[in-house]
Protein backbone atom coordinates (compact mmCIF):
# COMPACT_ATOMS: atom_id res chain seq x y z
CA UNK A 1 0.00 0.00 0.00
CA UNK A 2 1.66 3.44 -1.19
CA UNK A 3 0.01 6.45 0.94
CA UNK A 4 1.08 9.73 -0.44
CA UNK A 5 1.02 13.56 -0.66
CA UNK A 6 2.48 15.73 -3.97
CA UNK A 7 3.05 19.03 -3.89
CA UNK A 8 4.41 21.19 -7.04
CA UNK A 9 7.17 22.96 -5.51
CA UNK A 10 7.44 26.78 -5.04
CA UNK A 11 10.91 27.10 -3.61
CA UNK A 12 13.96 24.45 -4.25
CA UNK A 13 15.92 24.49 -1.08
CA UNK A 14 19.10 26.06 -1.64
CA UNK A 15 21.51 23.43 -0.26
CA UNK A 16 20.38 20.67 -2.54
CA UNK A 17 23.98 18.94 -2.83
CA UNK A 18 23.85 18.37 0.87
CA UNK A 19 20.71 15.54 0.40
CA UNK A 20 20.91 12.12 -1.03
CA UNK A 21 20.61 12.38 -4.80
CA UNK A 22 19.64 9.84 -7.13
CA UNK A 23 19.44 9.88 -11.21
CA UNK A 24 16.37 8.03 -12.28
CA UNK A 25 13.97 7.01 -16.07
CA UNK A 26 10.74 5.39 -16.03
CA UNK A 27 8.25 4.64 -18.42
CA UNK A 28 5.13 2.62 -18.63
CA UNK A 29 3.97 0.07 -20.69
CA UNK A 30 0.52 0.70 -19.34
CA UNK A 31 -1.50 3.99 -17.86
CA UNK A 32 -4.69 1.97 -17.36
CA UNK A 33 -3.63 -0.35 -14.97
CA UNK A 34 -0.50 1.53 -14.59
CA UNK A 35 2.65 -0.61 -15.28
CA UNK A 36 5.90 1.00 -14.89
CA UNK A 37 9.79 0.04 -15.49
CA UNK A 38 12.23 1.90 -13.86
CA UNK A 39 15.91 2.56 -13.77
CA UNK A 40 16.96 4.12 -10.36
CA UNK A 41 20.68 3.79 -10.70
CA UNK A 42 21.65 0.74 -10.53
CA UNK A 43 18.35 -1.01 -9.89
CA UNK A 44 15.44 -1.83 -12.10
CA UNK A 45 12.26 -2.67 -11.79
CA UNK A 46 8.97 -3.26 -12.50
CA UNK A 47 5.34 -1.78 -11.17
CA UNK A 48 2.19 -2.35 -10.99
CA UNK A 49 -0.10 0.79 -9.33
CA UNK A 50 -3.74 0.36 -8.71
CA UNK A 51 -6.34 2.99 -9.02
CA UNK A 52 -6.24 6.11 -6.93
CA UNK A 53 -4.36 9.23 -6.30
CA UNK A 54 -3.67 9.49 -2.23
CA UNK A 55 -3.57 5.90 -1.52
CA UNK A 56 -2.68 3.13 -4.22
CA UNK A 57 -1.59 -0.37 -3.77
CA UNK A 58 1.84 -0.62 -5.63
CA UNK A 59 3.59 -3.99 -6.03
CA UNK A 60 8.05 -3.98 -6.98
CA UNK A 61 9.61 -7.21 -9.00
CA UNK A 62 13.36 -6.35 -10.01
CA UNK A 63 14.49 -6.74 -13.08
CA UNK A 64 17.43 -7.32 -14.88
CA UNK A 65 19.69 -4.47 -16.52
CA UNK A 66 19.04 -6.93 -20.09
CA UNK A 67 14.65 -6.88 -19.05
CA UNK A 68 15.14 -3.45 -18.98
CA UNK A 69 16.76 -2.55 -22.26
CA UNK A 70 14.24 -4.96 -24.16
CA UNK A 71 10.77 -3.24 -21.88
CA UNK A 72 11.80 0.33 -22.48
CA UNK A 73 11.35 -0.46 -26.60
CA UNK A 74 8.05 -1.27 -25.54
CA UNK A 75 6.63 1.92 -23.79
CA UNK A 76 4.12 4.17 -24.26
CA UNK A 77 4.62 8.03 -24.59
CA UNK A 78 7.97 9.58 -23.34
CA UNK A 79 10.56 8.71 -20.97
CA UNK A 80 10.61 10.28 -18.15
CA UNK A 81 14.17 11.68 -16.55
CA UNK A 82 14.49 13.33 -13.49
CA UNK A 83 16.86 13.55 -10.44
CA UNK A 84 15.20 12.91 -6.94
CA UNK A 85 16.36 14.80 -3.44
CA UNK A 86 15.96 12.80 -0.64
CA UNK A 87 15.24 15.25 2.04
CA UNK A 88 14.18 14.82 6.08
CA UNK A 89 11.30 16.68 7.38
CA UNK A 90 9.93 16.13 11.05
CA UNK A 91 8.10 13.19 12.61
CA UNK A 92 10.43 10.96 10.37
CA UNK A 93 9.02 11.90 6.88
CA UNK A 94 11.20 12.33 3.81
CA UNK A 95 10.31 14.67 0.88
CA UNK A 96 11.20 12.88 -2.72
CA UNK A 97 11.77 16.06 -5.18
CA UNK A 98 11.56 15.76 -8.54
CA UNK A 99 13.53 17.64 -10.26
CA UNK A 100 12.37 16.92 -14.18
CA UNK A 101 14.69 16.61 -17.02
CA UNK A 102 14.00 17.23 -20.86
CA UNK A 103 10.42 17.82 -21.74
CA UNK A 104 8.91 18.41 -18.70
CA UNK A 105 11.62 20.54 -17.01
CA UNK A 106 10.97 22.84 -15.08
CA UNK A 107 8.58 20.82 -13.22
CA UNK A 108 9.16 20.15 -9.75
CA UNK A 109 7.46 18.10 -7.42
CA UNK A 110 7.81 16.93 -3.77
CA UNK A 111 6.23 13.89 -2.90
CA UNK A 112 5.94 12.63 0.72
CA UNK A 113 4.96 8.91 1.79
CA UNK A 114 2.95 8.18 4.91
CA UNK A 115 2.39 5.67 7.28
CA UNK A 116 -0.71 5.41 7.03
CA UNK A 117 -4.29 7.92 6.00
CA UNK A 118 -4.41 9.64 9.15
CA UNK A 119 -0.95 10.90 9.51
CA UNK A 120 -1.07 12.03 5.62
CA UNK A 121 -4.68 13.63 5.58
CA UNK A 122 -2.82 15.81 9.37
CA UNK A 123 0.55 16.33 7.42
CA UNK A 124 1.46 20.29 7.32
CA UNK A 125 4.07 21.12 4.38
CA UNK A 126 6.90 22.92 5.17
CA UNK A 127 7.16 26.42 3.73
CA UNK A 128 8.86 25.20 0.25
CA UNK A 129 6.27 23.76 -0.99
CA UNK A 130 3.71 24.71 -3.48
CA UNK A 131 0.32 23.57 -4.19
CA UNK A 132 -1.25 20.50 -3.24
CA UNK A 133 -1.87 18.47 -6.44
CA UNK A 134 -2.32 14.45 -4.60
CA UNK A 135 -5.84 14.52 -5.86
CA UNK A 136 -5.15 16.03 -9.52
CA UNK A 137 -4.43 12.51 -11.74
CA UNK A 138 -2.57 15.58 -13.69
CA UNK A 139 0.74 15.22 -11.77
CA UNK A 140 0.84 11.05 -11.62
CA UNK A 141 4.11 10.47 -13.52
CA UNK A 142 1.68 8.18 -15.76
CA UNK A 143 -0.31 11.45 -16.68
CA UNK A 144 2.95 13.37 -17.20
CA UNK A 145 4.44 10.67 -19.80
CA UNK A 146 1.84 10.68 -22.22
CA UNK A 147 2.91 13.27 -25.27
Amino acid sequence: MEIERKYLVKNIPGNLKDFPCRSMEQGYLSTAPVIRIRKDQDCYELTYKSKGLMIREEYNLPLTADAYGHLLKKIDGRLIKKDRYMIPLKDGLTAELDIFKEELAPLVLAEVEFPDEESARAFTPPDWFGEDVTFSGKYHNSSLSQC
